[in-house]
């Protein structure tokens, strides 16, 4: 009996990865904006599910905490970049930069807001969640992810020269 469930919670998983692995990779992209780390932190995430599986999958919603745990690893993958790069300035000042599209204005907008405000919008727009999944994934009240949105919304005008105070995505 034991070995037709565990040949259950395989099978389960397996439909998870297929199901939630590309929206991994696709918010990991957004929140880092290099394929490669995506590809990586979305991996590292279902690892971490694969290791979590025996009481993930009794969760009704395991991609939410995938979700989450995604945003995290790219949380602390910007940090870690962030002090590469002042390391790097500080021995190599005056490095040019490639001119960027439109998207890629913006979601390197996305990537210089504060932690939450990247969480909320990415999740928002990209993965295109309602604001009570949204809240579910980041555990907060779903007030808080209207304030937040409307805060980043705010910061991505300003920062992409909107001139009514509305960004497109």
């Amino acid at each position: 009996m034991e070995a037709a469930a565990t040949v259950d919670a395989v099978g389960e998983y397996e439909a998870f990865y297929r199901r939630e692995q590309p929206q991994m990779v696709a918010l990991a992209l957004a929140l880092t904006g290099v394929r490669e780390v995506a590809h990586d932190l979305a991996q590292e995430t279902m690892l971490k599910a694969y290791v979590a599986w025996p009481s993930l999958r009794e969760m009704d919603r395991p991609g939410a905490w995938a979700r989450r745990v995604t945003i995290n690893a790219a949380t602390s993958w910007h940090r870690r970049r962030g002090r590469e790069q002042r390391a790097i300035a500080r021995m190599r000042p005056g490095a040019t930069e490639q001119p960027e599209t439109e998207g890629q204005r913006f979601w390197a907008a996305v990537r210089g807001l504060p932690e939450r405000e990247r969480a909320v919008v990415a999740l928002f727009y990209l993965d295109d969640q309602s604001v009570a999944s949204v809240a579910e994934a980041l555990a907060v009240p779903a007030g808080t992810v209207k304030s937040t949105l409307s805060s980043a919304r705010a910061r991505l005008a300003a920062a992409l020269g909107a001139r009514d105070g509305s960004v497109e995505r």
